[in-house]
């Protein structure tokens, strides 16, 4: 079991910036496949990131790359969402979540090709407001 609390959400103007972060505890051994959501009202739940932390690997969906920026730190107890150049785009309860992952290219599967996380923390809300 794993288990995952967001924190950082919060109101920023355009423009602004704003770091979440997910606090992990429990078989982090085991899933090192990490990842960011989002939902914004009426819409899908969006994969907005991922970090494979056995190797590093990150990747984007293309509309936050370069304004967002994923990491964990030294200790892996928690992983962060830097995100820079916000807009009301950008408006939606933002979610972390954990899985299994033999290597990159499947932890991409889980989180871009939707073949599921195993763990889900109960999200955080940002509004950017123009």
């Amino acid at each position: 079991q794993v288990q995952l609390k967001e924190s950082g959400g919060g109101s920023v103007q355009n423009g602004g910036s704003l770091r979440l972060s997910c606090a992990v505890s429990g078989n982090t051994a085991s899933n090192k496949c990490l990842a960011w959501f989002r939902q914004a009202p009426g819409k899908e739940r969006e994969e907005i990131a991922l970090l494979y932390a056995r190797d590093g690997t990150t990747s984007y969906a293309e509309s936050v790359k370069a304004r967002f920026t994923i990491s964990q730190d030294n200790g892996e107890s928690t992983f962060d969402l830097q995100m820079n150049s916000l807009t009301p785009d950008d408006t939606a309860t933002y979610y972390c979540a954990a899985g299994r992952a033999p290597g990159p290219n499947e932890c991409y599967n889980l989180v871009f090709r939707h073949y599921g996380m195993d763990y889900w923390g109960e999200g955080t809300l940002v509004t950017v407001s123009s």
